[in-house]
């Protein structure tokens, strides 16, 4: 079943998949560079049934992060991530992988992109790349915004 299927029959509009064109994939020999954030920037979910729930963005990557959750999600379940950065807002669909770890104030979980539209990939890599070029001269970045 292709994604705009899937999407369909999860109840996700059509547009969205319109919209979504960029469809991130790993690097079969390395891992996407991951800039760790701590709990300074906020994520908007939207899960399936259309509810609505706010986590913490731990780690990000051109190609998923890590969630810091109230509760954990399904795993499996696609779900829309949206949050700031200095060059705008990022949008994109994604899967929920396992939990990680269980915290006195949640749950660490991961998702990977599934799609992304591409000015929000834009966004996203400008973002990413500007983080890695301050560490590497030994500047703190302020990419991601704070809510």
């Amino acid at each position: 079943m292709g994604l705009s299927n899937l999407l369909r029959n999860k109840g996700w509009c059509d547009s969205a998949v319109e919209l979504m064109t960029h469809f991130p994939q790993p690097h079969p020999s390395r891992r996407a560079a991951r800039v760790q954030l701590g709990d300074s920037v906020l994520a908007a979910i939207r899960l399936e049934d259309g509810r609505r729930t706010k986590a913490k963005l731990q780690t990000i990557s051109a190609t998923g992060g890590l969630l810091r959750l109230a509760q954990s999600l399904a795993q499996g379940d696609f779900v829309e991530v949206a949050f700031q950065t200095q060059a705008g807002p990022v949008h994109g669909m994604a899967e929920v992988l396992s939990p990680m770890r269980h915290t006195t104030d949640g749950v660490l979980q991961a998702f990977r992109f599934v799609a992304i539209e591409d000015d929000d990939h834009r966004r996203l890599r400008t973002s990413l790349d500007h983080v890695v070029d301050r560490h590497l001269l030994g500047i703190k970045s302020s990419a991601f915004s704070t809510y």
